[in-house]
């Protein structure tokens, strides 16, 4: 009912006031103090020329940033989408804080983030700044914040249009336009991608259980801009996805859905303020198998459905203090909700018992950040104090055959205040040469995932836990950018983070046998729980630099991350451990020319050698994979366009079991297609 609203609200005919107003659809702009801190900026150029369409893909070119997986969202499971920055993963919840038009996007119930529904080609760019520091932005940004910005109706043209046929019978088309109407405009994008997919189990070690992983995936997004009055801005959002893939064996069916609608107030008078308010529905269903040793035979283990919904209000005003002065303060809320229906404790191919488990939870905080511009000085100080309540937990587990339940507890009620801060500063010493420095604090609450649902990967099971507590990050860094000559950049930045109290999942056991929240773990799995660890302490150097000269361009960025956990008790076996997932190196670079009829760009990735799991016993080897585009214009806004994908057919390993089962991500792809843009 309140998505209907929300499209009613989008499709009102709004008033127009008599004089001409400039629409530019955008929220406030970013304060001075942003110069302070480890930002970089992915332009539309780049974000629409990107060999596999993807926006993870995309996000990569910023070394660092990455999901708990190095696969994509046509082959990792959604649960395991979470992103973050700075060696800060070990588990699939982002410790970065995603948004769209100021919109946080990660699930309400996860924390991942729906990939599939961030289409590139909607985006008019991306800033991504690296550091911890909830500020303005909203709590929950511990290892940094990935801001998306929505392409206007100018960006876009009225229309564009690219289809592309490629390896395994895969088909990605895609839809964009705009349109002024009056002093406002509407935009909207549409997607529809599959494929057969590929077997993810590698060659070798396949069996007669294994075979390829389909994906059908679709999303539209439709947005609209319209005054109100002179100075005061509408902006309504709605977008829709639906991601339909499985694991490449029976039993493993993945299916997402989800909506999202907000509705955002900007005023651009003497006083600068913005309301944003959202509204967020997740349906998230799937199932896990066992495989037996000769992989040719899999049974059901676990069968999940879990719906979420979220809901968030943020406020934001800047009075016109002058001097070089800039104030943003305001206030904002979150809410969530959700729990996972599971069927499980399987025998002779059918359920024996149900689980159903969950809560909400919820984040208020009020913001203030200063920012002082005095000459070649910037200064930034900020700081938000919240209050987070985690409530409603219940666990219910009963045999599907009736009788009395297995288990019926609630878990109590909590809450509790965070505060974070930040403080920074930058100098330009020279028209080549700045420096700067910053030192920050945050914090992120458990996800309902976290707290209340258990999950399965192969024959490992890793169940949740009702007690964690907060992640709280401490960090400092510092920085050099240089301008050596016109068109190039070189920004480089030293870091150390502390992550106290971080969420891992914890190795308590080894199958065969039957443990508490998770049920049966065969043989060659292991049994897992969340703990809060006592600390991951990340340091490291990031380098990032930039080129253009003319039609061409090139970028590269790479980052060296010493990841390291703090541990004691039933965790001690971790402590001085890479956190799982976590490599060391990261470096990627890109190349590419436009000209009046053709354009070409290639891309290099490299991530070092890494862990599977917590103790460091199932290495992933390090994976270099190349990419390339180009596109030749035929007529008039018509264009042939030829892309290539992990172009060495590089093996990308994304996990090993207890038994040494090796997964990949995607093998080589090469795509065929047309595009459309008019101008």
């Amino acid at each position: 009912m309140r998505g209907a609203v929300a499209l009613l609200l989008l499709t009102l005919p709004f008033p127009v006031a008599a004089q001409e107003i400039v629409i530019v659809g955008q929220g406030l702009d970013a304060p001075p103090g942003e110069a302070a801190l480890a930002t970089v900026e992915i332009d539309r150029e780049r974000l629409t020329d990107s060999a596999s369409g993807r926006l993870e893909d995309v996000l990569r070119d910023v070394a660092g940033a990455a999901q708990f997986r190095r696969a994509d969202s046509r082959s990792s499971h959604p649960t395991a989408q979470g992103i973050s920055l700075r060696g800060l993963g070990g588990n699939a919840s982002s410790r970065a804080l995603l948004l769209l038009d100021g919109v946080p996007q990660a699930d309400p119930f996860g924390g991942w983030v729906p990939f599939p529904a961030m289409l590139p080609q909607r985006l008019g760019g991306v800033r991504v700044t690296r550091g911890g520091g909830s500020g303005y932005h909203g709590a929950g940004a511990l290892a940094g914040t990935v801001e998306l910005f929505s392409a206007d109706a100018r960006t876009l043209g009225p229309v564009a249009l690219t289809g592309f046929f490629g390896s395994r019978e895969s088909v990605d088309l895609v839809a964009t336009g705009g349109a002024r109407l009056g002093a406002g405009e509407v935009t909207g994008a549409v997607q529809f991608a599959r494929g057969d997919g590929f077997v993810p189990i590698i060659e070798g070690q396949r069996g007669a259980a294994d075979r390829a992983a389909p994906y059908e995936q679709a999303s539209i997004a439709l947005r609209g801009v319209a005054p109100l009055t002179a100075g005061i801005e509408l902006q309504a959002n709605l977008s829709a996805f639906s991601d339909q893939r499985d694991r490449g064996t029976d039993f493993t069916p993945v299916n997402s859905r989800g909506a999202d609608a907000s509705l955002r107030l900007i005023g651009n008078g003497r006083w600068r303020w913005a309301a944003t308010g959202w509204l967020q529905h997740r349906d998230f269903a799937t199932g896990f198998a066992s495989v037996n040793a000769t992989r040719t035979a899999a049974s059901p283990t676990l069968d999940q459905h879990v719906p979420a919904t979220g809901t968030g209000l943020r406020i934001e005003v800047e009075p016109p203090l002058g001097g070089g002065w800039t104030l943003r303060t305001g206030g904002d809320l979150r809410m969530v909700s959700g729990r996972t229906s599971e069927l499980y404790s399987f025998v002779a191919g059918a359920p024996t018992r149900r689980r159903v488990a969950g809560g909400e939870s919820s984040t208020a905080g009020l913001f203030a950040d200063f920012s002082l511009e005095r000459g070649a000085l910037t200064l930034t100080a900020g700081g938000r104090a919240d209050r987070w309540t985690i409530r409603d937990g219940r666990l219910f587990e009963a045999l599907l055959t009736g009788g009395a339940p297995l288990t019926d507890s609630r878990a109590p009620d909590r809450a509790g205040w965070e505060g974070s801060a930040r403080l920074a500063a930058a100098l330009r010493a020279s028209d080549a040469v700045a420096v700067r420095g910053a030192a920050y604090s945050g914090w992120r609450l458990p996800t309902l995932n976290e707290l209340y649902r258990p999950f399965r990967a192969g024959a490992d099971a890793t169940a949740a836990n009702t007690q964690l507590a907060p992640e709280r990050l401490r960090g400092v860094e510092v920085g050099v950018d240089l301008t050596p000559a016109t068109g190039v950049t070189l920004r480089t930045t030293a870091f150390l983070n502390w992550l106290d109290n971080a969420i891992g999942n914890v190795t308590l056991g080894s199958g065969p046998g039957t443990y508490p929240g998770v049920g049966f773990v065969a043989a060659g799995g292991v049994y897992r729980m969340r703990q809060n660890l006592d600390a991951i302490e990340s340091r490291g150097i990031e380098a990032d630099l930039t080129w253009q000269a003319g039609p061409w361009r090139a970028g590269a960025s790479w980052a060296y991350i010493d990841a390291r956990v703090e541990a004691s008790g039933s965790a001690a076996p971790l402590n001085g451990r890479r956190p799982a997932q976590t490599a060391p190196h990261q470096l990627s670079a890109h190349i590419g020319y436009s000209g009046d009829r053709l354009s070409v760009s290639g891309t290099a990735r490299y991530v070092a050698a890494q862990f599977e799991d917590d103790l460091n016993v199932r290495a992933l080897a390090d994976a270099l994979t190349f990419d390339a585009v180009i596109r030749v214009r035929v007529a008039k806004g018509f264009a042939v366009e030829a892309r290539g994908e992990n172009l060495t057919d590089a093996r990308i390993e994304t996990g090993v079991s207890g038994t040494g089962i090796v997964e990949r991500a995607s093998p080589r792809t090469l795509w065929i297609g047309l595009s459309y843009r008019p101008r």
